[in-house]
């Protein structure tokens, strides 16, 4: 069986059915249908399997859902697997609501399902529309569907770029524009909005007077999205390194004020296209994160391109992530200070740069195949050869002592995605 496929058509396919339920309910009734179906229901899944050849480190795709694939287990289906459901509904020809709820690991409540979307949108006219609630940030190529794995040509988004942002959703408002030029189609969407998360349960991450402006173009085959975000963002992780920090006067508070993450404003740009022809796709982005802070100020970006031969589609990826900072800093001067004090400065100064270590400096080489072997199905094979550069963890989490930058590790993925 030959599945007539492609990764943007797919994406749109898979984007309508997400965010404009009813629109697909109205393709599931039939043309010509006069009662219309007024509420949906949908949904999409991945069942994933990771090995990772590191044992002093583990693999992950987000920070934010961490995965445990190599120090803590050698296959693990954490990374990527995940299910979401989502109910619409169009009250009237203006007025429509939705609820997606996704259940993947999370960092306090394992496998709970967490509210991604739900928001209520009113179109003003035709070509404008206002959402109020939770929605997702327009913020990257894929930000509306990363996590709807059968939309992604790749087993999970190259997570030099996506892991910078592991956020993909706000509460506030959005306005979407949709304006022409010729043959060339344009979507302006602005965002106001804010973001609480729960860390772990004595550290939160808040994200205040978050703004956004992002622009996606369409031409023939060739789709550009290009975006900006602010927001004030505090994250009160690692109290007690800065706390001791403190403690040593005017030296100590110079790097509290340097590098602590609270109330710190933190830009994002990034830049994306995907020319997709049918037979064929090229596809990258590059993206700028500065949150003045141990998170750093870093650069990211990938490019992949597949062919297609029937329902099979081979794929490359080259990704990495580059810090625009200093990751290793002498800190607090210990010189003629007594011997105790010093030895807590010591430590205090390998605290802060085990947490600028983690600052991704990383590069990773992917290849793959995507074989859909039934509708509104896909199977992936991936392998990824990342290489945290010397002195960085790369986007490895849960670093154990014995771990050495510098060595390239060997990550098997795959990925059963579905659609429903």
């Amino acid at each position: 069986m030959t599945v007539d496929f492609s990764p943007m058509r797919a994406m749109l396919a898979t984007v309508m059915m997400l965010s404009c339920p009813a629109a697909a309910a109205g393709e599931v009734a039939g043309v010509g249908d006069e009662s219309p179906q007024r509420w949906t229901l949908g949904g999409f899944g991945t069942l994933g399997a990771v090995h990772s050849s590191e044992r002093h480190a583990d693999f992950t795709a987000n920070a934010l859902n961490p995965g445990d694939a190599g120090a803590s287990r050698a296959w693990s289906p954490a990374v990527d697997s995940r299910v979401g459901v989502q109910l619409g509904v169009n009250l009237d020809s203006s007025w429509s609501a939705v609820v997606q709820l996704v259940s993947e690991r999370t960092l306090r409540d394992g496998y709970a399902p967490v509210v991604e979307w739900a928001n209520l949108q009113y179109k003003v006219t035709p070509d404008l529309s206002v959402r109020l609630g939770r929605i997702a940030l327009p913020l990257f190529l894929s930000g509306d569907y990363r996590k709807a794995g059968y939309a992604l040509p790749w087993v999970r988004p190259p997570v030099e770029v996506y892991d910078a942002i592991p956020l993909s959703n706000s509460d506030g408002v959005d306005a979407a524009y949709r304006w022409q030029v010729g043959d060339v189609h344009n979507v302006t969407q602005a965002l106001l909005g804010h973001t609480n998360l729960s860390l772990t349960p004595s550290a939160h991450a808040q994200a205040r007077d978050l703004t956004g402006l992002s622009n996606t173009t369409t031409s023939g085959a060739l789709t550009v999205r290009a975006s900006v975000m602010t927001s004030e963002l505090s994250v009160d992780l690692a109290r007690e390194l800065f706390d001791g920090l403190r403690q040593f006067g005017p030296q100590g508070q110079v790097l509290v004020d340097r590098y602590e993450l609270l109330g710190k404003r933190a830009n994002v740009v990034s830049l994306g296209f995907n020319y997709d022809p049918g037979n064929w796709f090229v596809m990258g982005e590059i993206g700028r994160m500065n949150a003045r802070s141990y998170l750093g100020d870093k650069t990211a970006a990938y490019l992949s391109g597949g062919y297609r031969v029937g329902d099979v589609t081979p794929y490359a990826v080259y990704s990495a992530s580059h810090a625009n900072m200093e990751t290793n800093v002498a800190g607090l001067n210990l010189k003629e200070i007594p011997p105790q004090q010093a030895a807590m400065g010591a430590q205090l100064n390998a605290g802060l740069n085990q947490l600028l270590a983690a600052i991704p400096r990383q590069r990773t080489v992917s290849a793959g195949v995507r074989w859909d072997f039934y509708p509104n199905y896909a199977l992936k094979l991936q392998y990824d050869r990342v290489k945290p550069l010397q002195g960085s963890t790369g986007t490895l989490i849960n670093v154990q002592p014995g771990f050495r930058s510098g060595q390239p590790i060997s990550v098997l993925s795959a990925a059963l995605d579905f659609v429903f």
